[in-house]
């Protein structure tokens, strides 16, 4: 019996062998190498082209080892990684992607600085006790105590062991003990981040050192998807940048694994919102690369403009910026697309595309690829592959050398955040008090500013959603974040019932002078569960009556029913 890639095929019959002898050794090579491409093509047609290739460097991985939901381990694997060091409620959800490590423990590293903060995570700088050398640390939130929320953190340990490139951050290791209930993993420490940068005030970037960094970015994303993982929360924090001017994509919190042959449901609840795409914001749940490319296109326009290019407040603001800028969809792609809040969410006026128009001071060579990459439809934006060829990389000015660029003062986007609070307390300070409250008017200036969280809303919804559920018990979609359920049918936006199917336009504000500042007009919000359904036409909770109140109630009924009687008699 001979084996190929894995899988078993049958032994040819005896006459056939005589003829293959007689044939000579050139015609056994011929029909083994037949043999061998056939099998090869039929495995690729059955999970994707590449795996074959990445299977045999890998080990021979199973594609079913590609689910974003790691898989037990045997018993007596579970038994020795324990005795390593490992926890027991982290071998036996997790194991895979642990295996083969050993864990280091908390106290070999000394907290130096928090220098980040995210939905799901912390990060802080930190001093390896045993080498001296300066690290960075996440600590991911979750429940051990929960299978579910222990896999979701397991598969970004999974997905950072399976990539590796330049520009794509490198998990070093992991920090926890047998007795632990948390968990640390170590990076490597990078000064800054994209964010960061771009919202000092001092920095302006050239066209080189744009392109630069965008070349860094799509390479990165090249080897992300040619691996089959999207990362789905493509923005400015999540590239750091270390001294020597590497570009590095990190925070696969969200990141999830994909088979472009074999489509299962997906979350929509991804991407932060100033960089998601529209097929997400109408609900998509098979979706592919073109969510990462979007983002990518966002961030190039960003730093061509110096701002970000399209800040909605709300998933229903963000919709309208995109048609204002892209304009409206086709007929056609309406149809195609069938996705869910398609027709909640269609404008009634249609919009024409002004990308070039809106961008004309940008270089000439970029506007071809803003074009792609900030396509309606996902399948015009085509691959990273074709956007590194795209001739805003080929042109001069060709892209500057990562060493030649300028060394900066470490920054953040937190060192960001830092100085606009310190800025506002000063002139609140300045200004006195009035009537016992200090003034804390927002004063934003023309540069590039945070990105709200993925999956983020206003903060006094997301604290009325706090308040309400703090006494309930929690659903999974509750505890766990949106992509926990990737591979089921997405996340329950159960949000269709609760808003208004006209496209409302939000107020109006010029899209050439970017004013970020928030009007006091009370704005729409769609976020399912945060709307208060008082003002969404809920049917509204029976008054209470007592004493006087209930006795004349009582005493109307009974006359009703008096005339009615009557009536009926008659």
């Amino acid at each position: 019996m001979g084996c190929v890639f894995g899988k078993e095929v049958p032994s040819r019959k005896p006459v056939e062998r005589r003829v293959d002898r007689e044939a000579g050794r050139e015609d056994r090579n011929a029909e083994e190498v037949r043999s061998v491409k056939a099998e090869a093509a039929a495995a690729e047609a059955r999970n994707g082209v590449g795996d074959n290739r990445r299977r045999k460097e890998e080990g021979n991985v199973r594609p079913r080892r590609r689910s974003s939901r790691p898989s037990n381990i045997p018993k007596h694997v579970q038994g020795e990684q324990v005795a390593a060091g490992w926890p027991a409620w982290l071998s036996e959800v997790a194991g895979e992607a642990i295996n083969g490590w050993t864990p280091r423990r908390a106290d070999s590293f000394e907290k130096l600085d928090k220098i980040g903060q995210g939905t799901y995570s912390n990060v802080y700088k930190a001093r390896d006790t045993l080498t001296g050398k300066i690290v960075a640390l996440k600590k991911v939130r979750f429940d051990n105590l929960e299978p579910e929320s222990v896999k979701f953190m397991a598969r970004e340990i999974l997905i950072l062991r399976r990539l590796d490139h330049p520009n794509v951050v490198k998990l070093e290791g992991l920090v926890t003990s047998r007795m632990s209930c948390s968990l640390y993993l170590v990076f490597q420490y990078m000064e800054h981040d994209l964010a960061g940068l771009a919202a000092s005030p001092t920095i302006k970037f050239t066209e080189a050192q744009v392109k630069c960094y965008m070349h860094q970015l799509i390479s990165g994303l090249e080897h992300c998807h040619n691996q089959n993982v999207l990362h789905r929360d493509i923005k400015g924090s999540n590239l750091l940048i270390d001294n020597d001017g590497i570009l590095k994509i990190a925070d696969f919190g969200l990141a999830s694994f994909f088979s472009p042959n074999h489509k299962q449901p997906m979350t929509s609840r991804v991407v932060t919102l100033w960089y998601r795409p529209p097929e997400l914001l109408l609900g998509a749940t098979d979706y592919g690369v073109g969510v990462d490319l979007w983002s990518a296109g966002c961030i190039l326009a960003e730093l061509l403009a110096g701002k970000p290019i399209m800040p909605g407040r709300t998933e229903v603001e963000q919709l309208h910026k995109i048609f204002k800028l892209c304009g409206s969809p086709s007929e056609e792609y309406w149809k195609k697309s069938k996705l869910p809040h398609a027709t909640i969410f269609k404008p009634q006026q249609s919009y024409k595309r002004c990308i070039r128009d809106t961008f004309e001071d940008f270089p000439q060579s970029s506007l071809p690829l803003i074009d792609s990459l900030l396509a309606i439809d996902p399948a015009e934006r085509k691959t990273a592959t074709d956007a590194l060829r795209s001739e805003f990389f080929t042109t001069k000015p060709y892209a500057c050398d990562p060493s030649s660029l300028p060394k900066y003062p470490p920054s953040k986007e937190m060192d960001a955040k830092l100085r606009d609070e310190e800025a506002r307390r000063v002139r609140a300070a300045a200004k006195g008090h009035v009537d016992g409250v200090k003034k804390t008017r927002r004063d934003r200036g023309p540069r590039a500013i945070p990105a709200p969280e993925a999956n983020a809303e206003l903060q006094s919804n997301v604290d009325r959603r706090r308040l309400i559920t703090h006494a309930n018990a929690k659903s999974k979609s509750e505890k766990f974040p949106p992509p926990h359920q990737d591979g089921t049918m997405g996340y329950p936006l159960g949000s269709s019932q609760h808003i208004d199917p006209v496209f409302d336009d939000p107020p109006e504000v010029p899209f050439s002078s970017m004013n970020f500042s928030i009007p006091k007009a009370p704005i729409q919000t769609w976020s399912g569960p945060l709307v208060d359904p008082g003002a969404v036409g809920a049917p509204r909770k029976k008054k209470h009556l007592t004493g006087d109140g209930l006795s004349h109630l009582k005493s109307r009924k009974e006359s009703s029913r008096g005339r009615a009687s009557s009536r009926s008699k008659g």
